[in-house]
């Protein structure tokens, strides 16, 4: 007869005790997803991403401080490290490679996203954001200085200006196409100005001044034309968006004395 020790388990016992799934342990979670890359500009695939971005970066500071007529396909490919075929095999031209650069990361801002009266300071803040940061991320300033010399670059600025200002304004549901084009052209203007003044030509104090100062400064400028729209001219009815604007406007004091003497030389 066999004996059994006290407190004693079988080899079965301990094993089925482990393996129940009651105490097993809990899978560990997967682990998230790496976000992708954003792909680089270019003819090729991920494998060759590396080297766009090389050419693409020395290809953007080339343009800034030369120029586009002075940059050529072999100064840029010295700068990557590359051959010069490797350029024209990605970018086909130095049309090619200044268009990539001009464009790369370029992301307008979204207008619906915030309360119709901070749009005027969204769009100025997303434009100097990127401005004081210009071997970030100076395609705009890029695009400026190299504009004044050729016509293609010219076009160039056209479509990035429309791409970060007029799409933006014709996503409101206030504007449609046609208004949308009006109110980019004006509001580019003062970007545009603010840009050639502050980073460009270092007028001062404009240059000096810090960056919440230019926001706070020029957003209010840029305000109206995402609210209101374009003002009507005297024979002209003025927009839907305009007048509701102004109809939500609190009455101040200098308003109505403007309001006043506007309608007091009508009379007279």
């Amino acid at each position: 007869m066999s004996k059994s020790i006290p407190g004693a388990q079988s080899a079965s016992t301990r094993t089925s005790t482990r393996t129940t799934p009651a105490a097993a342990a809990a899978p560990a979670p997967a682990p998230a997803p790496a976000p992708s890359p954003v792909p680089a500009p270019g003819i090729g695939g991920p494998r060759s991403a590396a080297t766009r971005r090389a050419i693409l970066d020395a290809a953007r500071l080339s343009f800034a401080t030369k120029g586009y007529e002075q940059t050529t396909i072999r100064a840029v490919a010295t700068a990557a490290e590359v051959d010069p075929a490797m350029v024209m095999r990605y970018f086909s031209s130095k049309a090619g490679l200044f268009a990539a650069a001009a464009t790369a990361n370029v992301t307008p801002p979204n207008l619906s996203a915030v309360p119709p009266a901070e749009r005027g300071e969204l769009m100025v803040k997303s434009f100097v954001a990127r401005w004081e940061y210009p071997t970030r991320d100076d395609t705009l300033i890029l695009l400026m200085r190299t504009a004044v010399t050729s016509e293609a670059v010219a076009a160039q600025v056209q479509a990035t200006v429309r791409q970060l200002v007029t799409v933006p304004i014709a996503a409101l549901p206030e504007f449609n196409d046609e208004q949308a084009d009006e109110l980019g052209g004006f509001v580019s203007a003062q970007l545009l100005g603010l840009a050639l003044c502050r980073y460009i030509l270092r007028l001062e104090p404009l240059a000096s001044l810090t960056a919440d100062a230019v926001v706070a400064a020029v957003a209010p400028t840029v305000q109206p034309y995402l609210t209101m729209g374009v003002p009507a001219l005297p024979d002209q009815p003025a927009s839907p968006a305009h007048l509701a604007a102004l109809a939500a406007r609190p009455a101040s004091p200098a308003r109505l004395a403007r309001a006043r003497r506007w309608f007091w030389r009508r009379r007279h």
